[in-house]
């Protein structure tokens, strides 16, 4: 199962509407399967605060967070994406490339 699949899994009790996972990895030097854009739409998340959106879906990943270098998360309600229909670009790399380490 690729890193991608293990996170649509471990995200499936959010029940979400819309869900894209990518791997940015190119962007980075540290690795494959390293850096990853999460937008994750779900009907769960009414009521919550950013921080506790952000919480949640860290919990649901568990020990997946421990293979990932980087996660851009982004997680709304319904209707706010519905206003936004698109998530930020990822910055670009800032270093801590595998010659730092």
């Amino acid at each position: 199962m690729c890193m991608q699949q293990k996170i649509e899994a471990a995200l499936a009790e959010l029940t979400p509407n819309f869900l894209v996972i990518d791997d940015e990895s190119y962007m980075h030097s540290i690795g494959e399967n390293s850096h990853f854009k999460l937008v994750i739409v779900s009907d769960q998340f009414v009521g919550q605060r950013k921080v506790q959106r952000h919480q949640r879906v860290y919990a649901l990943l568990g020990e997946i967070m421990q293979q990932i270098h980087g996660l851009a998360l982004h997680a709304y309600t319904q209707e706010e994406w519905d206003a936004v229909i698109a998530a930020p670009e990822s910055p670009e790399c800032q270093g801590g490339g595998l010659l730092d380490l």
